[in-house]
Formats: structure tokens, C-alpha cells, sequence
């Protein structure tokens, strides 16, 4: 169908083995590279977010890639992003554009292109925007975690 974004398959980060009794009981969030880190880092406060459907945009998993590839390696940083692609989802024009008159609405802030690209999909999708990054902070359909 024009205009439908397919979510990707369920990806299993984590290591709990409890299981919502169906998919719909399963709370989907953007993950923004800030939020994606966190996971990797094992940060206790994004521990909620790992029996949830996250998903991402390309410009993200590039971002993780190259913050693991000068932090861990090409082996690892290779590795995660086998993993992290498979929560990719494509960018919308109407996310581009929303996105970027976002940006320009918040240029004081600085707010990188990417972010708000993904946060204006975000909005778009009907879905939270999860992330650490204290400019988002105080903005609306955000879960702010640090």
C-alpha cells in the first residue's frame, strides 16, 4: 500500500524471557542513536525498553556504527550492525520535510538533522521517541530517559 511503512520483524534484544501474550501488547518506540548507545552500554534506565519493538531510521544505524567503529572496533561495531539494521525503517518525504521545518523552528537549540528527521517519523508513525539527548527533553511525545 502507498505511504505504509512496514514495521520490521520483531528483533529479540533482549535477554528476558518474558513475553507480552500478543504483539499488540508490545509498546513500539523510534530509537535515536542516544538511546541505542544506552542499550548497548547496558544502562539500567533503558532496561524497560528491551521487551519493546524499536525501530529506527538508517541515518541512525549509521550514526551507531561509526560511534562503535571509533569506540569497539570494526569486528564489533560490524557485528552490532547486523543486529541493529534489522530495526530500520524507512524515511518518509512528509518526515523530511516535517523534520527539517522542526529544525528550523528550533534552530536556537541546534538539533541535528538526524534527530529530527526521526522524531518527525516518530510523530508521524503515532509512536514515542526515545531518547537521552536533553534537547528532546522537554518536548511533546518524547520517553526522555538518561
Amino acid at each position: 500500500m502507498k505511504g505504509t511503512i512496514e514495521m520490521p520483524e520483531m528483533m529479540e534484544i533482549s535477554k528476558h524471557d518474558q513475553k507480552p501474550e500478543k504483539v499488540s501488547d508490545i509498546p513500539i518506540f523510534f530509537a535515536d542513536t542516544y538511546a541505542l548507545v544506552e542499550l548497548l552500554r547496558g544502562n539500567p534506565n533503558y532496561e524497560p525498553y528491551l521487551n519493546a519493538q524499536l525501530v529506527t531510521s538508517k541515518f541512525n544505524v549509521v550514526e551507531l556504527y561509526y560511534r562503535l567503529l571509533s569506540d569497539k572496533g570494526k569486528a564489533i561495531a560490524d557485528e552490532e550492525l547486523n543486529v541493529y539494521a534489522k530495526l530500520e525503517i524507512p524515511i518518509t518525504y512528509n518526515s523530511i520535510k516535517n523534520g527539517m521545518g522542526f529544525k528550523l523552528r528550533h534552530k536556537k537549540e541546534k538539533l541535528s538533522y538526524v534527530d529530527c528527521v526521526g522524531y518527525a517519523l516518530a510523530l508521524e508513525l503515532g509512536i514515542k521517541f526515545l531518547t537521552g539527548d536533553q534537547k528532546f527533553g522537554d518536548k511533546p511525545n518524547v520517553a526522555f530517559v538518561k
